[in-house]
């Protein structure tokens, strides 16, 4: 899969209130208005089940490069099954089968010419649960680069090692103890050296199944700022049981129900001006 690199972008946005004052419509457009060239990730008619059982109906999405897409939803919606679809992380459970398209930069990934390794590499993912290798934190990171053959020389390793912990935002509190396990880590630190490990290897798209759920507050806000710093040049998708959070990092948010994607648009117009009342209904806490 060609890399694209672009110029960093430094838009912040402002923290949002969840003020919500919809108008229902069940005919709410998927993908609002945007620009072709600006498309990352394009899905189209995916359907997902497990065994007999259909887990995702029908889902057609347009996801923009270098901004943060939230998903939300209930428990068991599909979100996070959706977000396993694009590194074909499903791959990985036979009884799983998915049907459809997903482009990523106008390339069907699941074409069998597609190598699900590579794909990986180009769409890192981090999970709900840090998950660090029994290794050294420089081990850990230098683990992608070493099996993609991205570099031989211990000084190349050094390199790429402090630049993805400076980018993960960790570099200044793990620089004098790169010899020590990851495991030694603060679940908030965990978390960053994971991200640090995912952005080695130079991904276009970073996953992120709720990230921030088994960390306290203050965890929480250092990787929501890293989220927003690293938006500039990766494309991000999160998904996260928080309407706060989704309100505070995205600009951009998915609400799924029931297997079915039910509204996308601005983060900001989701929260204030849904344009279906399931989305309003769950916002508000009707349901969920």
């Amino acid at each position: 899969m060609e890399k694209i690199i672009k110029p960093p972008q430094t838009n912040k946005k402002p923290n949002m209130e969840i003020t919500v004052t919809a108008e229902p419509n069940n005919n709410a457009s998927h993908n609002n208005h945007i620009a072709p060239e600006t498309i990352k990730v394009r899905a189209e008619n995916i359907d997902v089940f497990y065994g007999t059982k259909q887990a995702l109906f029908d889902v057609n999405i347009d996801i923009p490069e270098k901004t943060v897409t939230a998903f939300i939803g209930p428990s068991g919606c599909g979100k996070s099954t959706f977000l396993r679809c694009i590194n074909r992380m499903n791959d990985t459970i036979d009884t799983c089968r998915v049907e459809g398209k997903i482009l990523i930069d106008n390339e069907n990934i699941n074409d069998k010419s597609i190598d699900p390794v590579m794909l990986r590499a180009a769409v890192g993912m981090v999970f709900q649960k840090p998950n660090p290798f029994p290794k050294s934190i420089y081990e850990n990171v230098a683990y992608g680069p070493r099996i993609h053959g991205l570099a031989h020389k211990k000084a190349d390793f050094d390199v790429i090692i402090e630049k993805s912990l400076r980018k993960a935002g960790l570099w200044d509190e793990v620089k004098d103890r790169l010899d020590s396990p990851g495991t030694g880590l603060s679940g908030g630190q965990q978390q960053r050296l994971v991200i640090a490990r995912a952005i080695a290897v130079n991904p276009e798209i970073i996953l992120m199944d709720e990230p921030c759920s088994a960390l306290d507050p203050i965890a929480t806000a250092k990787i929501e700022e890293l989220i927003d710093e690293l938006r500039a040049n990766y494309s991000i998708i999160i998904v996260t049981h928080s309407m706060s959070q989704a309100a505070r990092v995205s600009q951009r948010t998915a609400f799924f129900h029931l297997g079915k994607l039910v509204e996308v648009g601005p983060t900001e117009q989701m929260f204030t001006n849904p344009k279906d009342t399931r989305t309003q209904d769950y916002i508000t806490g009707r349901f969920g």
